[in-house]
């Protein structure tokens, strides 16, 4: 009976530490910035309520509502058949199509938009007026989104149609030809993937904030941060402007929960025996050329970025990339392994149903749908104070943000991870009076270690493309590489910009590859 004490109260201490960690990071300043508006004091509410009461900020919701639901909407529409081809279809070099179209979501999508600027801007390299009208335009912001967001549809749905029970598949090959199986079986079973895809996806178009910004068209996250950060500064008005995001953070946390409610998990998830690829027969060139061209299209701002870097841009880097290389890089690797022991024990508690561990998930759900600019006001608010200044003008801050916006992904990595697992193991230990700590590090550890290795390195990569939370608060010479390029945009040379995006494109690349080869290579071991 002692014993069984010690292991309930080990895992009480865990999940405990996590869960103060998880909602110190990401809840508390969600809450603080719903107090802001109250506290603000007489002028403050003044200048919130005349915020609130301006038809113009409603107008402006609206607007950046519709562009998140357009980029949602041109992103499924090209993601969804995009993933059934790589995934179900013979289509020639699927594999390495799939690479080229996946990795542009690893980047900031204001890299990107960089990158369209030099091939479609007035002094592009494919310029006239009339793409730089486009461009710099309601339509070329979704454009320009889409392209960035699609390959997170593509991922989800292709993985979810690969976890497919291959007895299903098989069984609708024997009535019905590719076209009917992929339209008529597979898509409907993969359905709760693509609606996960869809809210990420209006998640982040929603909060997007250096395209818009880059691309001269208003956006409502970018008014929070002009009020904040910028020439606007009006910190009254933006408490004011804070509150239509936190419901629509709060939407959105419904409709993820109301989605994780009806997720089909006996239907999807990993299976141990394949099936053979649905032949295209005359349709295989054709297809496969479209495939091809929207992976083309994927990387092409890559390609705009490297040929006006190539103009002398690359000599200047050392001069002009400062710290913000090493500010990356240790910002990046000390969150994310915050990041994957939370979901560790979270995501571990979460598989096995403990109590209170839906609630931790839906509070880090929160965080991630939660527009940037709401979460940096929280956490101004909480850490820009005497008694923290030592915290708020240190690269801890980045830290803490980048913890408190990506949380959920070690969380939702691990769960899926573990619940996946035998349960066995833990159950035996546990009657031989093995206590939690013990199970958790020498049993959960070495038979997940490959989620946990995801989990570190998606969330490195998450960190690392971050800009939108950063750049409220990142403290004067300590920004990261995203936040030095989105900074020098305006004034900082052409070429030596698009160099220094060059250089975090590269960065991205080697983590990527890197990642992807040793995670190969520990799942044949």
């Amino acid at each position: 009976m002692g014993r069984a004490l010690t292991s309930r109260t080990q895992q009480q201490l865990l999940v405990g530490i996590a869960a103060l960690v998880l909602l110190g990071a990401g809840f508390l300043p969600l809450v603080l910035a719903a107090l802001e508006l109250p506290l603000a004091g007489v002028q403050g509410l003044a200048h919130a309520r005349a915020a609130l009461a301006a038809p113009a900020t409603w107008t402006l919701l609206v607007r950046s509502l519709a562009l998140a639901a357009s980029v949602t909407g041109l992103a499924l529409a090209l993601g969804v058949p995009l993933a059934a081809l790589l995934a179900k279809t013979d289509v020639g070099g699927r594999q390495a199509a799939f690479l080229v179209h996946a990795f542009p979501m690893f980047l900031p999508p204001f890299l990107l938009a960089l990158g369209w600027f030099h091939l479609l801007g007035r002094r592009g390299l494919l310029g006239t007026e009339a793409t730089s009208r486009l461009l710099f335009s309601f339509a070329g912001v979704v454009l320009v989104l889409a392209l960035a967001f699609t390959p997170v549809v593509t991922s989800l749905v292709a993985l979810a149609l690969r976890g497919i029970d291959p007895s299903l598949e098989e069984a609708a090959r024997i009535v019905a030809g590719p076209r009917r199986v992929v339209t008529r079986i597979l898509l409907p079973l993969a359905w709760p993937a693509a609606a996960l895809s869809a809210l990420v996806v209006f998640a982040l178009a929603f909060s997007e904030l250096g395209v818009p910004m880059f691309l001269r068209v208003r956006s409502y996250p970018a008014a929070v941060f002009a009020r904040l950060g910028g020439v606007e500064y009006a910190p009254g008005e933006a408490f004011g402007l804070v509150v239509p995001l936190l419901a629509v953070a709060l939407g959105l946390l419904g409709c993820e929960r109301w989605l994780a409610a009806r997720r089909s998990f006996p239907v999807l998830g990993p299976r141990q025996r394949g099936t053979v690829p649905l032949p295209l027969g005359a349709w295989k060139g054709p297809a496969g050329a479209i495939v091809w061209a929207l992976a083309a299209v994927s990387v092409l701002p890559i390609a705009g970025l490297a040929l006006r870097a190539s103009a002398g841009g690359f000599a200047g880097v050392p001069a002009w990339i400062g710290a913000s290389l090493t500010n990356s890089i240790v910002c990046a690797g000390v969150a994310a392994t915050i990041i994957a022991a939370l979901g560790l024990i979270v995501g571990h508690a979460l598989a096995r149903g403990r109590r209170g561990a839906h609630l931790l998930d839906a509070a880090g759900v929160l965080a991630f749908v939660t527009p940037a600019a709401v979460l940096g006001v929280g956490l101004i608010s909480l850490w820009n104070r005497p008694a923290t200044r030592v915290v708020y003008g240190s690269l801890a801050i980045i830290i803490i943000g980048d913890v408190a916006r990506y949380g959920v992904v070690g969380v939702r990595t691990m769960a899926g991870a573990v619940a996946q697992g035998p349960v066995e193991h833990e159950q035996l230990a546990a009657v031989v009076g093995a206590g939690f700590a013990r199970r958790l590090f020498r049993i959960v550890v070495p038979l997940h270690r490959l989620g946990l290795a995801s989990a570190w390195l998606l969330a490195f990569i998450f960190c690392l493309r971050d800009l939108e939370t950063a750049v409220l608060f990142y403290p004067p010479g300590r920004e990261p590489l995203p936040v030095r390029i989105f900074t020098l945009e305006a004034n900082g040379p052409e070429s030596v910009v698009a160099a220094l995006a060059v250089v975090q494109v590269a960065l991205t690349a080697i983590i990527v590859a890197a990642g992807a080869t040793l995670l190969r290579r520990a799942q044949r071991a």
